[in-house]
């Protein structure tokens, strides 16, 4: 059974920076194209950014590019999303998400497996 844990949310000033980290097991991490998404409270889920193993694409939302940075590891089979320059609009739950094909994609609806979900608070 595959699954995902997310980790490294907390409560940042505006301005200031977080590292999340996906770790996923039951599965090959290599295989999956990965995305983060987030959700804030009586939103939608949103799409954030996804990473493509196999040809390296990277997709980001508008809202984030420039601030945000994916990567992967797959020898660590660990997903990651550097914020920087946070806002109090980024303030959501953050989710990470599997999908079992290579090519990435922005809709939910695309991937099979998520992970719970990790706070991302951004104080002004």
């Amino acid at each position: 059974q595959v699954q995902l844990v997310e980790s490294g949310g907390g409560l940042v000033q505006a301005g200031g920076s977080l590292r999340l980290s996906c770790t996923v097991s039951g599965g090959t991490f290599r295989n999956y194209a990965m995305g983060w998404f987030r959700q804030a409270p009586g939103e939608e889920r949103e799409f954030v950014s996804t990473i493509n193993n196999y040809s390296g694409a990277i997709y980001y939302a508008d809202s984030v590019k420039g601030r945000f940075t994916i990567s992967r590891d797959n020898d660590k089979n660990t997903l990651y999303l550097q914020m920087s320059s946070l806002k109090p609009e980024d303030t959501a739950v953050y989710y990470c998400a599997a999908r079992r094909q290579r090519m990435t994609a922005q809709a939910p609806g695309f991937y099979d497996y998520w992970g719970q979900g990790t706070q991302v608070t951004v104080s002004s």
